[in-house]
């Protein structure tokens, strides 16, 4: 089954012994606590880390409207944007000196690649992301569904449990980076 909102939350309901439901929407307390908590619970789980499946780079469109202050340039954030990983100049993903400011990324560089978390489709969350999010989405909805605190506390063990074992899976999808410029070791010579 493809995942969705809906399969994800589902999941988690019956995790702490809820019904499932068929429809974000039908009305019932589940669905209601699932539609209100879920979108908020996805982006904090996402920004938490920077999982390889939701990180992008693209070259920033530069706004024609200049900062206030401070930087010579402003760049259009991605609609998608959740956190910034790393900024650097045409072709590079890191270097430059920058700013978030109002939803626009302010620097002094003439062309910027962002590199970045985005929101990805919940049908591109890996197995091990998806555990951790239903086990984080299971502690969220315990206390307004059943008001146990006991079983929310368990839950939230579990939840944190589940996303160190997420981002450990994550983290050996790529190769270590070495240190660089560290002055402790130019000095060793």
């Amino acid at each position: 089954m493809a995942l969705s909102a809906l399969v994800l939350c589902s999941r988690a309901l019956l995790k702490i012994g809820a019904q499932p439901v068929a429809s974000l929407d039908e009305g019932t307390a589940e669905a209601e606590v699932a539609a209100n908590l879920y979108p908020a619970i996805r982006d904090a789980l996402l920004s938490a880390h920077p999982w390889s499946f939701a990180t992008g780079q693209m070259a920033l469109p530069r706004l024609v409207a200049v900062p206030y202050a401070d930087y010579a340039y402003a760049y259009q954030l991605p609609a998608d944007f959740l956190r910034i990983l790393s900024a650097g100049g045409a072709g590079a993903g890191r270097g430059i000196d920058y700013r978030i400011h109002e939803h626009r990324l302010h620097t002094d560089a003439a062309a910027v690649t962002l590199t970045y978390l985005f929101r990805p489709d919940e049908s591109a969350f890996p197995a091990f992301f998806a555990n951790a999010l239903v086990a984080r989405l299971a502690a969220e909805f315990c206390i307004p569904l059943t008001e146990s605190g006991s079983r929310a506390e368990m839950l939230q063990r579990l939840a944190e449990h589940e996303t160190r074992q997420a981002r450990l899976i994550d983290s050996q999808q790529q190769t270590v980076r070495a240190i660089e410029d560290f002055p402790l070791i130019s000095a060793r010579g």
